[in-house]
C-alpha cells in the first residue's frame, strides 16, 4: 500500500541501535498502515506502545509480531520507568512514539516519550508522514538536552514543515506544552 499509493520512504541517517523515533503528526490511522510500509522499504524493526485493548483477539498476535508492546492505560503505572528499563535490558530496541498520544484534535503532546529518551539516554529520531509531499520517514535525530523547551523547539521548527491527513487536528504550537503534571513528575506516555 506503502508503494502503491506513491509514497517514498526518506532517512536522514541511519538509525542507532537504541532510540526513540517521534511518530508525529498523527491524525489518522492511515498513518498506522503507512507506518509499516515505510518500515518496512528503510528495513527497520521498530517497536511501538498501544492500547492493550489494540491486542485482543483476532488481532493480538498480529500486533505482537508487528512490534506492539500492550499497556493497559487504566492502571496506575509508570510508562516512563517501563520503557526506560526495556532500554536497559535490549542490546536494541528502536520505540516509536506518537507523543500526541490521540488522533483526535489535541492541547498538548504528552511529554513521556521525552523523559524515556532523556532517561534511558538514548537519541531522539524525528519520525514523519507527510501526506502533501507523500513521503514518510526518520529525518534528523538529536540527544535530549534535558532543557525541555528548547528541545520542543527543534520539534515544532521540524514539524511545521510537515502536512499531516487532517491538518486540523494537528497540535500547533508544541512548545507551549507544559513539561510535567500536577505533581510535577512527568507524564506517564500512556496511550490515549
Amino acid at each position: 500500500m506503502f508503494t502503491i499509493n506513491g509514497w517514498t520512504a526518506v532517512q536522514e541517517n541511519p538509525p542507532p541501535r537504541k532510540a526513540v523515533i517521534i511518530a508525529a503528526p498523527h491524525t489518522s490511522n492511515w498513518d498506522f498502515l503507512y507506518y509499516f510500509g515505510l518500515l518496512n522499504k528503510l528495513k527497520i524493526s521498530s517497536y511501538w506502545i498501544g492500547k492493550n485493548t489494540l491486542f485482543k483477539w483476532p488481532w493480538g498476535d498480529m500486533m505482537r509480531r508487528l512490534g506492539g508492546v500492550p499497556v493497559d492505560r487504566f492502571k496506575s503505572h509508570n510508562m516512563v520507568d517501563a520503557m526506560v528499563r526495556e532500554f536497559e535490558r535490549r542490546d536494541d530496541f528502536l520505540l516509536t512514539i506518537p507523543p500526541e498520544g490521540t488522533r483526535g484534535a489535541g492541547k498538548q503532546w504528552r511529554t513521556g516519550f521525552y523523559y524515556i529518551a532523556l532517561q534511558a539516554k538514548v537519541p531522539l529520531i524525528i519520525g514523519l508522514m507527510d501526506y502533501q509531499k507523500k513521503t514518510g520517514g526518520l529525518g534528523p535525530s538529536f540527544m535530549p538536552s534535558g532543557d525541555y523547551k528548547a528541545d520542543m523547539k527543534i520539534l515544532s521548527d521540524f514539524y511545521h514543515s510537515v502536512t499531516p491527513k487532517y491538518p486540523e487536528k494537528a497540535m500547533r504550537d508544541i512548545i507551549s506544552t507544559d513539561p510535567g503534571n500536577a505533581g510535577g513528575k512527568p507524564d506517564t506516555g500512556e496511550p490515549k
